[in-house]
């Protein structure tokens, strides 16, 4: 288990996505859809990051509610990586 004070960064693999929307609900400031459907994350302006596999730093108070999206996660498509290191926390590469 990771530290309270490690900085994760969050992705969303678009192919996996099924635009279930429990992301968005768990955290709307990380996470949004796009016009295509699927979720995308957010850089911390609120900015849609549109590209594959581009990771965003998930905000310390947020780090619960993003964790939680990627295990509840249908399309098991939410990568949480510790960013010291790219460790996985949370979803599919996660132990």
């Amino acid at each position: 288990m990771q530290a309270d004070s490690d900085q994760l960064r969050v992705w969303v693999d678009q192919d996996l996505c099924t635009g279930d929307g429990l992301c968005v609900q768990y955290a709307p400031e990380v996470f949004e859809f796009d016009i295509d459907g699927l979720a995308y994350v957010k850089d911390q302006g609120g900015e849609l990051l549109r590209s594959p596999g581009e990771r965003t730093a998930v905000p310390p108070r947020l780090r619960l509610e993003v964790i939680d999206a990627a295990n509840e996660c249908p399309g098991d498509c939410i990568h949480v990586l510790r960013a010291s290191d790219e460790v996985a926390v949370a979803g599919p590469n996660a132990d």
